[in-house]
Parts: structure tokens; sequence; C-alpha cells
């Protein structure tokens, strides 16, 4: 698959970098002094330029469970990323935002950078390098309302360089029924397929309110294939979401056992569970 516009740079009045190509919308944040920031944004955009042409390239291989190692720097990432979550089923395209945004990171902090502070945001996945100041994020519980759940403090020494969110009403499909499950992890991609795998464990096999469909009536070129994915939640008990929760909620302790992530935010039907030291519960009553 190609696509005929070559890709774009805008930068904003804020100082963001937009980064533009195809279905790739990326938001770099880099702060510092000045010409080091000009450089970095450079770096960003020599970098940014090939990529969608080179994970197309790669996309049959990208699809599939298994297969032979691709070329490109972020495919074999990708790869290496969604490889430790076996035996779960799992492609590398669940760590795509994550890893191009952790790849153009990367660009902006060659050695010798001189940035104080610096951040790439893929739709919502993170790559994040905090320097030597602590980074606070809010975290979406619901998107349709883009209500906060929870707040991120990441701190330079928590190991967290990623930060990604997945669920049925996100801009991927999903197996299972999350609103919202956000994941802090040493990099974005990890972030991503972790958030991917924890939000498919949030569920209720078979419940007649929730609507499913196979991915590949959707969208015929998905990577689920025929897995019915989630295209409607109904109206829950109390003790259903508690159910549905439970099971995300072991699979995502599995993957802080595991070292695989670092913390973890998991929300449905208003309620919500918070695992990890990065993570505190914000006090909503007065909001």
């Amino acid at each position: 698959m190609g696509w005929a516009e070559a890709p774009t740079a805008h930068l904003a009045q804020d100082g963001r970098l937009r980064l533009i190509h195809g279905p790739i919308d990326l938001i770099v944040t880099a702060e510092g002094p000045a010409p080091a920031v000009a450089q970095a944004h450079a770096r960003a955009r020599a970098a940014f330029a090939p990529l969608l042409a080179e994970l197309a390239a790669e996309l049959p291989r990208l699809r599939a469970a298994h297969g032979p190692a691709p070329q490109g720097a972020v495919a074999r990432r990708m790869v290496a990323v969604t490889a430790p979550f076996a035996p779960i089923f799992v492609t590398p395209m669940a760590a795509v935002a994550g890893a191009v945004a952790d790849f153009v990171l990367a660009a902006l902090l060659l050695p010798g950078h001189g940035l104080t502070r610096a951040h790439v945001n893929n739709g919502g996945d993170i790559a994040l390098w905090t320097g030597t100041t602590p980074l606070r994020l809010m975290v979406c519980e619901d998107p349709l309302r883009r209500a906060p759940g929870a707040r991120a403090s990441i701190a330079p020494g928590d190991g967290v360089g990623g930060v990604a969110t997945s669920g049925w009403r996100g801009r991927s499909q999903s197996l299972g029924i999350a609103d919202a499950v956000t994941v802090l992890a040493r990099s974005a991609a990890e972030a991503d397929a972790a958030a991917t795998l924890i939000a498919n464990a949030v569920d209720l096999p078979g419940h007649p309110a929730i609507t499913r469909q196979p991915a590949d009536l959707l969208s015929p070129d998905s990577d689920l294939g025929s897995r019915a994915v989630t295209t409607d939640v109904g109206a829950l008990t109390e003790a259903e979401i508690t159910q549905a929760l439970d099971r995300g909620e072991a699979r995502a302790t599995e993957f802080t056992h595991r070292g695989l992530i670092r913390a973890c935010c998991l929300a449905l039907g208003g309620q919500r569970r918070i695992l990890g030291p990065s993570l505190e519960r914000l006090d909503l009553t007065h909001a």
C-alpha cells in the first residue's frame, strides 16, 4: 500500500513540531536551548520521512504473528517488543504506534543533543524522556467524555519511557470491552503492545449485551483476521464490570511481575483499577 502525498512538517506557535504522513500524525515536543531544539527538529524530520514507506513494504509480515525477521529498524523493534508476550496471540502491529514514537524520540536524543526534556505523541501513544524534571500526565478513563481517572507522575529514575492507551472505543480494534487501559513501560512500543493485550483481557465472553463482529469484515486487512472484535457494549451490572476488570487486572499483574510493564490503569463503566507506583488515583468527588 502506498501514499501519494509526501510527509509534511508544521511548527506550531507553542514550539511543538507536527509530523504527518498518511495515517501517522506525530506531535513532537523538544525542550531546551533554541539551537538544540532546532537541530532536534531537523533530526526528527529526517528520521520520520522514510518511515511510512518502510513499514508499508513489510506490512504482510507485520500483520502476522509469526514469520521471518523484517528488515526495517522500526519493524524489527515491533517484532522484538511483542515476542515476550507469547503465547498470547499478538502481531507486531500491536506495537506500531509506540515503535514509531520511540524511533523519532531516539532521533531527538542522539549524543550531545542538548535538550532538557522531550516526548513524541503518536495519537496518544507517547515516547518520553523526562530529563531531570518529573513529567505529570492525566490518564483518561472514558474516551467519549475525555474524563480523567488517574494521574501519572513520571520521574527520571522511574524506568518509564513510554505511555500507551487501548480500549474498544479507540482507533484500533479490540477483543475486549475496556473503556480504556493505560500502561506505563520502558518504551512506548512495550506500553502499546501491553495496553492492547490487557484491554483484550477485560472481557465477558459470550455476554449478550456485547456486540462483536469478525475483524476482517470491518477491516479486510486487519491483523486480527476473523477474530471477533467488540463493536458495542450494552448495560452491565456492577458485578459484571468487576468480573471483567478482574480478568484485565490479572493479566496486568502478570505483566508487572514479568517486568514487561511498570504501571497500569484499567477503566470500565465508571470503575477503575490502578497498579504501580507511578500512578495515583484522582479525587473526582469535587470535579
